[in-house]
């Protein structure tokens, strides 16, 4: 499967995700976080420095879980506008985009 280039308000709202969870991540460890979570401290840094803008679905839900985070506040915050700029609607749905 190609996979298309992302669209510059897709690689933004990534880095809102990683901020979001940094933020509430605060002082616990990376490498607690990402065991509790079952992902990979490795999948967890790559989330929340922007690196994997689009990361699964599943991913971010149990993520999320563990910090304490609804996927309401997460999907509101990461698209929220920075400078003016909109969330694309690339024709994709918001679970395609989540899980590419």
């Amino acid at each position: 499967m190609v996979r298309l280039p992302l669209t510059p308000a897709e690689v933004e709202r990534g880095q809102r995700l990683g901020a979001l969870l940094r933020r509430a991540r605060g002082e616990r460890p990376m490498l607690d976080t990402a065991l509790d979570a079952g992902v990979s401290p490795e999948t967890l840094r790559k989330i929340e420095s922007g690196r994997v803008a689009t990361p699964a679905f599943p991913t971010i839900a149990a993520i999320a879980d563990v910090l304490s985070l609804s996927l309401d506040a997460v999907w509101a915050e990461i698209n929220q506008p920075d400078d003016g700029v909109e969330p694309t609607r690339s024709g994709r749905n918001a679970r395609e985009r989540l899980a590419s």
